[in-house]
């Protein structure tokens, strides 16, 4: 199971680069930094020093939707939201091995996503979260279910994920915010998403 923690600094009470750090210790797949509000250069000095931390599951660093900051700040990717450059367009621009992951909040999004080269894709909401009421009602599980069948890159579920209600996501992972970003323990947490249902 692929796991994506995703940043929001206003939901935390003490320094992000800390949660940054505990994150990338807990050993999740991706760590997106998705601070939409900060300038170029404040961006640019947060995914810098994101970059310097240890990292020793070898965690791979996204920056959202700022390709430019990604490549300037040595982190491993891009996410992309759903209306964004299609990511062949930004494969002509960034070395190989640069990851790209596309939200999207429809099967036919997720399609495009894999025909336009995404290495993953993000689907949500899936259950009801006060952070993705913008992007529409829940969608619920079974739509997830339908959006990544069959589908050739891994689709992850975004959006009122639980440690009491990921079980019902059967799809290729989870990402989410507070489920890893607000944990005590996001070591913990991975550690139950990992080992599944029957270790909740």
């Amino acid at each position: 199971m692929l796991l994506y923690a995703i940043t929001d600094r206003s939901q935390l009470a003490g320094p992000l680069i800390e949660r940054l750090a505990l994150l990338l210790a807990a050993g999740v797949d991706f760590l997106q930094i998705r601070e939409k509000d900060l300038s170029g250069a404040d961006l640019y000095r947060l995914v810098r020093s994101a970059a310097e931390l240890p990292n020793p599951r070898g965690t791979r660093l996204l920056v959202n939707e700022r390709v430019d900051v990604a490549l300037a700040a040595g982190a491993h990717g891009v996410h992309l939201p759903a209306h964004a450059p299609p990511p062949a367009r930004i494969r002509a621009i960034v070395p190989a091995g640069f990851t790209i992951g596309v939200s999207c909040h429809s099967p036919d999004e997720v399609e495009r996503a894999a025909i336009e080269g995404a290495d993953f894709a993000v689907f949500g909401p899936v259950f009801e979260t006060a952070s993705k009421r913008p992007s529409g009602p829940p969608q619920g599980p079974q739509a997830l279910e339908r959006a990544a069948a069959g589908r050739r890159i891994p689709v992850l579920a975004l959006g009122g994920i639980t440690l009491e209600n990921f079980h019902l996501c059967r799809t290729s992972g989870i990402a989410g915010i507070s489920l890893f970003q607000n944990a005590p323990s996001p070591a913990e947490v991975v550690r139950k998403l990992r080992a599944g249902p029957q270790d909740r």
